[in-house]
């Protein structure tokens, strides 16, 4: 019965500690960074292209030139070294579509129209590069994701997301989104 005791003990002393240590803070999720904590800043992500939950013009889809638009960032960190830009459909019909991914972006507030500001990895088309929003049907909602991180990641071109994000971990220092909606009728 001591050991049974013992044993409970052990095991809601280290769900308590693994509470403890997965921390929030009131200014928002907090991710690790070497020995400390650090709360994670907000990034303004914006386009001179098409305003937050309004429609994407179509030169930026597959039914146009499916070329990236532009991006402005602000609020980026002093002490960012990279900037990573993620652009999602979470409206997918079988999982969240990865529509880019670019990471190693030198830290400045814009990213050009049809551009290649950094290091691509492999979408959810199978392609190198940016693939345009392309629904299906209906209408989907386009996040286009930023991340400041405090250090240049070391991958190669064609990684995938699942690598990137792994990468990423604890190198967080600031993020933002901004979100498009597109429809092919």
């Amino acid at each position: 019965m001591k050991l049974g005791k013992t044993i409970a003990i052990l095991l809601i002393v280290c769900f308590v500690a693994s509470l403890a240590a997965t921390t929030v803070s009131s200014k928002g999720s907090t991710v690790s960074k070497g020995d400390k904590n650090m709360a994670i800043q907000n990034i303004k992500v914006f386009s001179s292209a098409f305003e937050s939950n309004s429609t994407i013009p179509r030169k930026y889809t597959c039914s146009g030139e499916n070329i990236n638009p532009p991006l402005e960032l602000g609020g980026i960190p002093k002490e960012a070294k990279s900037l990573v830009i993620i652009v999602e459909d979470p409206d997918a019909p079988m999982k969240v579509f990865t529509h880019w991914i670019v990471w190693n972006i030198v830290p400045i507030a814009k990213i050009n129209e049809d551009s290649i500001p950094g290091v691509e990895g492999i979408n959810d088309f199978r392609k190198i590069g940016y693939g345009g929003p392309c629904p299906p049907s209906g209408t989907h909602r386009y996040f286009f994701k930023a991340y400041s991180l405090d250090k240049q990641l070391g991958l190669k071109a064609g990684t995938s997301r699942k690598e990137l994000e792994r990468e990423m971990i604890g190198h967080i220092i600031a993020e933002g989104k901004f979100m498009g909606k597109y429809s092919k009728t």
